[in-house]
This record gives structure tokens, C-alpha cells and sequence, in this order.
């Protein structure tokens, strides 16, 4: 019976993802965001239970990057199209029809993040290198930009119009993130091994600047959480190639 227990929870991630696909469809962007949260948080319980029960199982890893697409490529699609969508047909005025060739384009590029997410899964299945740290950026890493940008849009709305409230601003943040899903830049794991400064400043330097800029800014933090992160990944990598 134990061994089905992480497979359970892989299944909760599966259906908060499909939960945030339907409050999407519905137009719920922020109950779609609540629910990819959820999914992330199933999504790590599984492994760590699997590992405390001793039952990890191939079937297990296949399940979970079936699950990972719905909540962490399907769902923040969705996302990233309707904050794109909100932006070409304010509250709903228009249609498509109504579009630009190169607005339709761009309405549709988030088509780019579940195919993406897809490659990114099937690699890290395969790639034995990621076994501590990650080769690219984590699918819900990404998944969670679109969510602090959600949020963003709600709790600092003059910062999200200022900084992402343009169509080639989004379809842009589409194009980098889905590069990076599938690139080689080391990423490192937000998991601390021990309390040691040296084996984990970059760590811990990454979280004390989001709460320098948290109680500076409040939720402005939100949108610049991922890329703070895949800033650190990369000043830590050209460091580490000297």
C-alpha cells in the first residue's frame, strides 16, 4: 500500500494543474496561480516521500514529469497567453479576428512553454548530471515566474505595467525562459546541504537579496524572483569557468 502513497500525491500535482488550466479557461488567472502553487508543493512532497518510504520507482519518475507538464507547462502557458491576451483586448473588447498578423503571433507564442517544458523533462530524465544540482532552468522555477508575474499584476500593479505591462516584453520573457528550460547553464538546487557559509553562500546571498528587496519593495519582489535566481546561476557559472 506504502508504495502508492507518492504516487498519490504525484496524481494531487496532476489534478492542481488541470485545476489551474480550468480556472484559467474560466478567466480566474489568480485561482489558476493558486493552484499551480499547489501543484509545486505536491510536486516536491512526492520524491521526498518516496525517497522516507524507500519505494522511488521508475513508474513513479515517469509519473511525475507527466504531472510536471500539465502544472508546469500546460498551465503556466495559459497564463502567460492570458496576461498577453489581457493586454491586445482589454476586458475583453475585440476579438482575434480584429488582431494584427504579429498580434496573433504573439498572443500565441506561449505555445512555446509546454513544448519546451516537455524537452526540459525528458532530458533531466535521461541526464545523470542533474542529480544534486540542475542543467537549465527547472520547469517549476519557470512556472513560477508566471505565477509571481500574476500576482504582481494584482498586489504591484504600477511595477508590473512598468516593467512587463507591454506584448514583446511578455513574448519575450516566453522566448528567454524556454531557451533556458532547455540550455546548459548550470543551475544550482535552493536546497542547503548543511549550514556552512562556503558551501552555501550563493544560496544564501539569492534568498537575502530577495528579502533586502521584499522589505524595501514589498510584493514588488514577486516578478524578479526567477530572475534574480537565473542571475545568481550565472554569475556563479562565468565565476566558476575562470
Amino acid at each position: 500500500m506504502k508504495k502508492h502513497i507518492p504516487n498519490l500525491i504525484t496524481g494531487l500535482n496532476a489534478a492542481s494543474g488541470a485545476m489551474a488550466v480550468f480556472m484559467a479557461l474560466y478567466g480566474q488567472i489568480g485561482w489558476a496561480a493558486c493552484f499551480m502553487i499547489a501543484g509545486m508543493v505536491f510536486d516536491f512532497f512526492d520524491g521526498m516521500v518516496a525517497r522516507l518510504l524507500h519505494v522511488k520507482s521508475e513508474m513513479g519518475k515517469e509519473l511525475d514529469s507527466l504531472a510536471d507538464v500539465i502544472t508546469f507547462g500546460v498551465a503556466p502557458a495559459l497564463l502567460a497567453h492570458m496576461l498577453i491576451r489581457d493586454l491586445l483586448l482589454p476586458e475583453g473588447t475585440g476579438s482575434i479576428a480584429s488582431l494584427t498578423a504579429y498580434e496573433q503571433v504573439i498572443l500565441f507564442i506561449p505555445l512555446l512553454i509546454p513544448v519546451f517544458s516537455a524537452f526540459r523533462l525528458a532530458k533531466f530524465n535521461l541526464d545523470t548530471r542533474q542529480s544534486v544540482s540542475f542543467i537549465g532552468l527547472p520547469v517549476p522555477a519557470h512556472a513560477l515566474f508566471w505565477v509571481g508575474l500574476v500576482f504582481a499584476r494584482v498586489k504591484a500593479p504600477l511595477l508590473y505595467q512598468t516593467f512587463f505591462g507591454n506584448i514583446w516584453v511578455l513574448a519575450l520573457c516566453v522566448l528567454i525562459l524556454s531557451i533556458l528550460l532547455i540550455s546548459e547553464l548550470p543551475m544550482f538546487s535552493l536546497k542547503i546541504s548543511g549550514f556552512s557559509w562556503f558551501a552555501n553562500k550563493v544560496v544564501y546571498l539569492y534568498f537575502l537579496t530577495l528579502l533586502v528587496v521584499a522589505l524595501c519593495f514589498g510584493w514588488a519582489v514577486l516578478p524578479f524572483v526567477i530572475p534574480f535566481y537565473i542571475l545568481y546561476c550565472a554569475v556563479k557559472a562565468l565565476c566558476s569557468n575562470r
